[in-house]
């Protein structure tokens, strides 16, 4: 939010929560994060299995080992309904200042400690006894929505210059044996994001559940490609620890080791699992971004610069609160080292109906999905469906729908 205040001789510092800058007529703007504490919420979601535990001893009831996804995806859209949207934008000439803030930093590195304790806990939770089937199936899952989340605080860190960060990156993945996220997000999506060839990019007439081996498996397929060439151009082999692909699911390989070193081979079947939820929650989001949505090609051939129309983005606040920022998509592909506290809405961009938790449900039903997106994907383009990126296999059905003529 915006201050108003008439100037009292003296330029007033800026403090820890607010940056001041010159308004015309003499006047001066303070500007605050209404949201600077809210980002603390995003900790709620590593420290869960730790809240269901202790839900589970207070009452008795092995219901709270599911419970994660009734706040994930009950509680958050309910939010993102009550509390609604925030369009506004940090003054351009607060972001320096803003970026420059380390306690946002802070607020994102005190993830992996809690999404490392809690998985150590529910180590020890699968292998002590106690726990029923369903009881452990519950942790499971609640595991791996923190590894999903995990990897979202990932895409965070490894966008940085910073080393640091983009070591936290990979610490972070090995929990889901998705290192190789690291390579093919950085180096291949944001480069090729939408058009065809970009695995990531969900097509018009494309369910989730068509998407979800297309975008594994070549995003797989792609970051391997790219490490290859990578070294290659150094003259060196694939094989070779210097691989970031390698040493990604070095770093998985060691970390389900040493777990199954200090509490059995027990746990490797349920790490298993939630290493898959935790990866398949990222598609899911992948999915939901770049719905439809297509880079032009030019006289040249070549695809136009990648623009705030090109990705879907949502306002709506608790769900951005919990994601750092994530739907604010198309300035992250604007300006992909920008950090998520200073990222900015543009007007122009298309507008998902709701939060990510919400719309997440909603991709997991196709024809509810086809039935609320395909439209807003066909305004987007001012009626002309010819203009979207359109699944091949569909692309006869999908224009006999819209009225694109033939195929």
């Amino acid at each position: 939010m915006a201050e108003i205040a008439q100037p009292d001789g003296s330029p007033a510092r800026a403090s820890s929560a607010s940056q001041r800058e010159q308004a015309p007529q003499g006047r001066q703007v303070t500007w605050r994060d209404g949201k600077r504490y809210l980002w603390l919420l995003g900790l709620v979601v590593p420290a869960y299995p730790f809240t269901a535990w202790g839900l589970v001893e207070l009452t008795g009831s092995g219901f709270f080992w599911w419970s994660a996804l009734l706040v994930v995806f009950g509680l958050v859209p309910l939010l993102d309904l009550l509390i609604g949207k925030d369009s506004d934008n940090p003054p351009d000439s607060v972001l320096a200042w803003l970026e420059g803030d380390r306690y946002y930093r802070w607020c994102t590195y005190l993830y992996l400690p809690l999404q490392y304790a809690g998985l150590v806990l529910a180590c020890w939770l699968w292998t002590a006894g106690g726990l029923s089937t369903v009881d452990k199936a519950g942790l499971t899952v609640t595991v791996g929505v923190v590894a999903g989340l995990g990897i979202n605080t990932a895409h965070e860190l490894g966008h940085k210059k910073e080393s640091l960060e983009r070591w936290l990156s990979r610490v972070a993945l090995a929990q889901s044996f998705y290192g190789h996220f690291y390579i093919e997000h950085n180096r291949g999506h944001h480069v090729r994001v939408a058009t065809p060839e970009d695995p990531a990019s969900s097509r018009l007439g494309q369910t989730f559940w068509t998407f979800l081996p297309r975008s594994v498996l070549g995003s797989l397929r792609s970051a391997w490609h790219l490490e290859k060439a990578r070294l290659a151009r150094r003259g060196r082999s694939p094989w070779t620890p210097q691989n970031d692909v390698l040493n990604a699911w070095a770093m998985s390989v060691a970390l389900f080791g040493a777990l199954a070193a200090a509490f059995g081979p027990g746990v490797l079947p349920y790490l298993a699992v939630q290493a898959v939820i935790g990866f398949c929650l990222l598609e899911v989001v992948n999915y939901l971004e770049h719905y439809g949505l297509l880079r032009q090609k030019g006289a040249t051939g070549r695809y136009e610069r990648c623009t705030p129309r090109h990705s879907w983005n949502s306002d709506d606040i608790a769900s951005n609160v919990f994601l750092y920022h994530l739907q604010r998509h198309s300035d992250h592909h604007a300006h992909p080292t920008r950090r998520y506290q200073a990222l900015r809405h543009f007007e122009e961009s298309p507008q998902l109906p709701s939060g990510y938790a919400g719309m997440i449900l909603l991709a997991l039903v196709p024809p509810l999905w086809r039935r609320v997106m395909d439209p807003l994907v066909l305004a987007h383009y001012g009626g002309d469906v010819t203009r979207a990126n359109i699944q091949p296999r569909r692309r006869a059905r999908v224009l006999a729908r819209h009225g694109g003529g033939a195929a």
